[in-house]
C-alpha cells in the first residue's frame, strides 16, 4: 500500500520514537506470545509433579512481565500518537499548501463538495489507519511471525498441518479484494456528487427559490440519496465477506487441530501441556491473523482516499513561478501587453493579438459587451493566467518572470464577484497590511463605507457572515474597494467595481479614481461608460480583439463602436438612490420596434414606463408564464435561461445597460420561452401590454408601426 510505505519513510526520518515504537512492539508481543507457552511449565512443571517453587518461580515472571508489558504499551502508544499525527499534519499541510498554488483552472476542474470531501472524509480514512491500523499491523504481523516460530519448536507437525489450513483465511479475502476497493471508489465518488450538491444548494438558495427549482433539487438529491444507499450496502456487504471468511476458515481450523493434536497425544507424540500450550498459542496466533484479515476493509478504505489525495497532489499549477523569480520594483509601474493570444480551452480564444498600453500612474478604461475578453485581460494582468503567446508586462518585466510575492505587494485587484472573509468588519479590512486604524477608517470614507458601517450595532466589529452573504451587494462592493484602497497598490486593477452600486456612490467611487490619477496606475473594466468617460485611455473590445481606442471624446467623434454603445446607454435618468428611472423618447425611437413612430407619441409611451428596482437572483420573467410586459435594462446585469432537456437550466445569454427583452409580450399573448433573472442589482423600465393598448387605441398608427416592426424581425 502506498500510503504504509510513505509512513515507514516518516517514521524513518523519527528515529527515535519509531525505535521507542518499535521497543514497546516487541516486549508486548513478547508477553502475548510468552503467556500461552507458560501453560506448558506450569502444566508439566508445577501442577503434575505439584512443584510450588516452580509454580512461584513462574507466576513471578508472569507478573515481572505484565508489568514491563504495561509500560511498553504505554510507551508505544505515545510513540505512535507522535509519529501518526504527525505524518497526517504533515500530509494536511502538503495537501493545503499544494491547493493554495493552484490556478484557477483547479476549482473549475474540481467541485467544492470533491475537495472538501477530500479534506473530511479521506483524510480521516488515512488518520484512522494511521493511528489505528499501522500499528496494530505491525504488531499483528510480529505475533505471527513470533507465534509461528514457537509453534515449530513445539511440534513441526502441527505447525505444518495449521500452515496448510490457514490458507483458507486468506483466500477468501484475496478473491473479494477486487470488489472490495471497486465498491469503495465508488461510494466515495457518489460522496463528492452529494456534497457538491449540498454545496450547491447552500450557496444557490436564493437562486433555487427564484427559479423555482426546489423540486428539480430534491429530485436530483434524492437519486444521489438513493446512489449512497446502493452503493454503501454494496460497500458494507463487501466489506463483511472480507472480516467473516477468516473467521469462518478458523473455526475449521480449530476442529482440524484438536482432531490432529489428540491423534498425535493417543500416539505419545506430544504431551497434554505442550498441546495445551501450542492449542493455546495456535489460537493466538490465529486470531492475529484473523485480525489482518479484518483490518483489510480498513486499509483497501485508506488506499483509496490516498490515491484520491494523491491525485490532487499530482496536478501541477497552470501558472508556474519562474526559478529565479523577479521581484517588481515598488514603483508607479506601466503595464502592457503585447501580442496577447489567450483562451480558457484548446476550442476557444477569447483574446487574439490584444496589444495595449497604460502610462505609468494613468488610468484606463477597458470597456465591451458582456464576453468581448476585457475581463479576461484583466485576469491576465493580475496574473490568474499566463498568455498562449505574446506576453503581459508590469513595469517592464514579463509577468511569467516575476515573483508572485511582489505582484501581489505591487498590485490590488477588486474582482467583479467579492468574496469577505467569515470574519468581523475590521478584520476583513485591515488583513495582514499593517495599516493603522486611523488609517483603516480614511479608507473606508473614501469608498463610501464608514457611515454605512457605523450604523451597524458593532460597528467595526460586526462578524460578516456567509462570505459576506449577510451584506447586499453593494455593501459588499465598497467594502472591497475600502480593502484594496488600504494596502495602498500602485497598480489598482477594477473588474465591474461600480455594478452593484447606486448612483449616487458609482459617480463617488469615479471622482475617487479621477483623483487616483498620479498616484497609482488604474485599470478599470466597466460595461458602464458612465465610468470611463473621464479615462486617459479606453480600450474598446470586441469579439476578442481591441477595435478602437483613445479618449471618450475621440471615440464619440469617430462614430464607430464605442458610439453605438454610448448611444444605447443614454437617454436615461436615474435617481441618486437609483430606484426611480425615466427614458426619453428620443431613446425610445432607438429602439428597432419603436422605429418610425412620431417623436411626440413616443413621448405619451415614454410616460407609460415604469421603474423595476431587482436583487442578485431575482426572477424577472419565468419561461412558460404568459408575457405581459417588454422591459428595457437602464442599470445592471440579467442573464437569459433556458431549460434544455438533459441539461436543465442553461444560462444561454448575458444582457446588459441599454438591451430590452419581452417586446412581443406587447403584441402577442405567448408564454415567455425563457427565464430572465438578475445577475446583480438592477434597474428597468417595464410597460405593461394593457397600458400600451389604451396609447395603440387612441393612436391606431403606433400599433401599425410596431406591428411591421415585428413582421419584419420576425
Amino acid at each position: 500500500m502506498p500510503f504504509l510505505s510513505k509512513m515507514l519513510q516518516f517514521c524513518a526520518r523519527h528515529k527515535g520514537l519509531s525505535a521507542l515504537f518499535l521497543l514497546g512492539i516487541l516486549l508486548e508481543i513478547v508477553y502475548a506470545v510468552a503467556a500461552p507457552l507458560s501453560l506448558k511449565y506450569l502444566v508439566d512443571d508445577a501442577f503434575t509433579p505439584k512443584d510450588l517453587h516452580a509454580f512461584i518461580l513462574i507466576l513471578s515472571a508472569l507478573i515481572i512481565g505484565g508489568v514491563v508489558n504495561i509500560g511498553a504499551s504505554a510507551g508505544g502508544e505515545y510513540a505512535i500518537a507522535k509519529l501518526s499525527g504527525g505524518f497526517v499534519r504533515s500530509l494536511r499541510g502538503k495537501l493545503f499548501d499544494h491547493m493554495q498554488k493552484q490556478s484557477l483552472s483547479f476549482y473549475q476542474r474540481f467541485k467544492t463538495g470533491d475537495l472538501v470531501t477530500r479534506y473530511a472524509s479521506d483524510m480521516g480514512a488515512i488518520e484512522s489507519v494511521v493511528r489505528l491500523a499501522y500499528p496494530f499491523l505491525l504488531r499483528e504481523i510480529f505475533s505471527v511471525l513470533l507465534g509461528l516460530a514457537l509453534l515449530f519448536s513445539l511440534n513441526w507437525k502441527l505447525t505444518l498441518a495449521m500452515l496448510v489450513g490457514s490458507t483458507l483465511m486468506f483466500a477468501g479475502p484475496r478473491l473479494l479484494q477486487g470488489r472490495s476497493e471497486a465498491a469503495n471508489v465508488d461510494f466515495k465518488e457518489a460522496q463528492d456528487r452529494f456534497a457538491s450538491t449540498i454545496d450547491e444548494m447552500v450557496k444557490g438558495h436564493k437562486a433555487i427559490k427564484g427559479l423555482h427549482q426546489q423540486a428539480a433539487f430534491q429530485k436530483r438529491a434524492g437519486r444521489q440519496m438513493d446512489e449512497l444507499f446502493t452503493l454503501g450496502f454494496r460497500l458494507h456487504m463487501a466489506s463483511a465477506w472480507l472480516q467473516r471468511l477468516p473467521l469462518t476458515a478458523l473455526l475449521i481450523l480449530n476442529g482440524i487441530m484438536i482432531g490432529f493434536g489428540g491423534y498425535l497425544i493417543f500416539h505419545d507424540e506430544i504431551s497434554v501441556g505442550s498441546f495445551m500450550a501450542f492449542f493455546t498459542l495456535f489460537l493466538s496466533v490465529g486470531q492475529s491473523g484473523t485480525n489482518l484479515s479484518s483490518i483489510l476493509p480498513t486499509i483497501i478504505d485508506a488506499g483509496t482516499s490516498f490515491r484520491r489525495v494523491e491525485e490532487i497532489l499530482d496536478v501541477q499549477p497552470d501558472v508556474m513561478e519562474a526559478d529565479p523569480a523577479t521581484d517588481l520594483p515598488d514603483r508607479l509601474p506601466d503595464v502592457r501587453l503585447d501580442r496577447v493570444t489567450f483562451g480558457y480551452t484548446a476550442d476557444a480564444k477569447q483574446l487574439k493579438d490584444v496589444s495595449l498600453h497604460v502610462a505609468a500612474g494613468g488610468y484606463a478604461a477597458l470597456v465591451g459587451a458582456s464576453g468581448s475578453g476585457k475581463s479576461t485581460a484583466l485576469q491576465l494582468l493580475a496574473r490568474f493566467y499566463d498568455p498562449d503567446a505574446g506576453a503581459a508586462l508590469v513595469g517592464g518585466t514579463d509577468l511569467r518572470q516575476a515573483s508572485e510575492a511582489s505582484l501581489r505587494r505591487l498590485a490590488g485587484l477588486v474582482a467583479q464577484e467579492t468574496f469577505l472573509f467569515n470574519a468581523t468588519v475590521r478584520e476583513n479590512l485591515l488583513l495582514d497590511s499593517g495599516a493603522t486604524e486611523a488609517e483603516m477608517v480614511e479608507a473606508a470614507k473614501m469608498a463610501r463605507i464608514h457611515e454605512r458601517i457605523l450604523s451597524w450595532p458593532q460597528g467595526y466589529d460586526t462578524p460578516i457572515l456567509q462570505e459576506g452573504g449577510s451584506l447586499s451587494g453593494g455593501e459588499r462592493q465598497r467594502m472591497a474597494i475600502a480593502r484594496a484602497l488600504l494596502r495602498k497598490p500602485k497598480l489598482l486593477l477594477l473588474d465591474e467595481v461600480t455594478a452593484a452600486l447606486d448612483p449616487a456612490t458609482e459617480a463617488e467611487i469615479n471622482a475617487l479614481l479621477e483623483m487616483s490619477r498620479g498616484e497609482r496606475t488604474v485599470i478599470s473594466v466597466t460595461h458602464r461608460l458612465a465610468s470611463a468617460v473621464h479615462a486617459d485611455a479606453i480600450f474598446v473590445f470586441q469579439d476578442g480583439v481591441i477595435v478602437e481606442a483613445g479618449t471618450h471624446r475621440e471615440l464619440l467623434q469617430r462614430q464607430g463602436h464605442y458610439a453605438s454603445l454610448w448611444a444605447k446607454q443614454t437617454g436615461f435618468h436615474v435617481s441618486q438612490d437609483g430606484l426611480h428611472a425615466t427614458v426619453e423618447a428620443d431613446r425610445l425611437a432607438r429602439l428597432p420596434f419603436f422605429e418610425g413612430i412620431a417623436k411626440e407619441l413616443l413621448g405619451d409611451l415614454a410616460s407609460l414606463f415604469t421603474t423595476e428596482a431587482c436583487q442578485e437572483g431575482d426572477v424577472i420573467v419565468r419561461e412558460g408564464e404568459q408575457g405581459e410586459r417588454c422591459y428595457i435594462i437602464v442599470r445592471g446585469k440579467v442573464g437569459i435561461w433556458k431549460q434544455i432537456p438533459g441539461q436543465g437550466d442553461v444560462r444561454v445569454a448575458v444582457l446588459q445597460d441599454g438591451d430590452h427583452f419581452g417586446e412581443i409580450a406587447l403584441l402577442r399573448n405567448s408564454p415567455r420561452n425563457a427565464t430572465v433573472k438578475a445577475m446583480g442589482p438592477a434597474v428597468l423600465l417595464s410597460i405593461r401590454r394593457e397600458a400600451f393598448e389604451r396609447l395603440t387605441a387612441a393612436h391606431p398608427q403606433i400599433l401599425q408601426t410596431l406591428e411591421r416592426t415585428l413582421a419584419d424581425r420576425l
